[in-house]
């Protein structure tokens, strides 16, 4: 895979959808996630006509601070899992990925003052444009023993969400498909937050 990934998040689609290419251009996921559903459900395909399914990404319950969403491969095998630490994430986006029970890997907001000011600058007229444009957060993806292996900065952007997620640190394949599944359905789940 090359980096930088980009992820396109488009906002005024009847339902979230993203799209992830990485530096050449290639398209590595189409992310559309179903509406109307008390559970949350992903689908992730390998591009936009969505005729091949690569992953899906399901909680475990209806509507709840703390779900676990469970990631499974097209034939339906684990590949991991993702919580959301409740009371942790109230301040600074906090998101534990697991390996079956085993905690594998960290994503964290960086600054989380970041998150705020734009948030509340955003409902200013012509000033929330200009803080949408100067305030990006960034979240890092992180070992359980600290080596931060990813960073994911949000991108100036007005009609449309634009992440980047750059490499800190070499990490195995099965770390990069945690992360990047893993940051996909934090972006559909703190889309409101700024």
């Amino acid at each position: 895979m090359q980096y930088p990934v980009k992820f396109t998040f488009k906002i005024m689609a009847l339902a979230p959808q993203i799209m992830v290419t990485d530096a050449s251009g290639s398209m590595l996921f189409y992310v559309k996630q179903k509406l109307f559903k008390l559970k949350e459900a992903v689908n992730v395909f390998r591009d936009k006509s969505q005729s091949e399914q690569l992953y899906a990404i399901k909680a475990d319950r209806i509507l709840d601070f703390n779900a676990k969403y469970q990631i499974t491969d097209a034939n339906g095998g684990e590949v991991g899992s993702l919580r959301r630490q409740g009371m942790k994430s109230l301040w600074r986006t906090h998101y534990d990925i697991y390996d079956g029970e085993t905690h594998a890997l960290t994503i964290r907001e960086e600054k989380p003052w970041k998150r705020v000011v734009e948030a509340i600058l955003s409902e200013i007229p012509l000033i929330g444009f200009i803080a949408i444009l100067l305030i990006n957060p960034a979240y890092i993806v992180s070992r359980a023993d600290g080596t931060q292996l990813f960073k994911l900065t949000k991108k100036p952007a007005f009609f449309e969400g634009k992440f980047e997620l750059t490499q800190l640190e070499q990490s195995t394949d099965d770390e990069e498909q945690k992360s990047l599944l893993s940051l996909m359905m934090m972006m559909l789940l703190e889309r409101n937050r700024g």
